[in-house]
């Protein structure tokens, strides 16, 4: 995430779909037509499960690094997810757009609510529902960042 944080940064911004024609080849940077500027970002220091709740809560989303080499990942569709997983070896960005509890506040009924960017049909509409303070599950709090605007 980082990469793209940097590239946003060192190009000024990003266009707005309208300003981007369809075309046969490369398609160029308009910066007269730039939506979104950053001046930086931000890495929550790795595996720290509370800093990120803390980034959630007064920046908003948060771009994280998963590992979803397990079957289950893939036709997940409700309920807190936990599976034995990496948090070392991630292979997928989503968004931690939020966080919550199933019942009373305790381990094990914790979660992230994490947007995918799988069809609508997966999960729950996109979300997946992800234990939180669980050791740093599936390496949630690995390689977390948000950029700053």
């Amino acid at each position: 995430m980082d990469l793209a944080f940097q590239y946003v940064k060192d190009n000024g911004g990003l266009d707005i779909d309208a300003s981007l024609p369809l075309c046969d080849d490369l398609c160029h940077y308009r910066p007269e037509f730039s939506a979104v500027n950053e001046t930086g970002f931000v890495d929550i220091p790795n595996g720290k499960e509370h800093t990120l709740m803390m980034a959630v809560v007064s920046v908003g989303p948060v771009s994280v690094a998963i590992d979803v080499s397990h079957e289950s990942f893939q036709f997940y569709q409700s309920g807190i997810y936990y599976e034995e997983c990496s948090s070392e070896e991630l292979d997928h960005e989503v968004l931690v757009v939020g966080y919550g509890f199933e019942g009373e506040d305790v381990d094990g009924k914790k979660f992230w609510i994490v947007k995918n960017r799988y069809m609508i049909k997966w999960g729950d509409k996109s979300y997946i529902y992800m234990a939180k303070d669980r050791k740093n599950h599936c390496g949630i709090a690995t390689a977390a960042s948000y950029p700053l605007v």
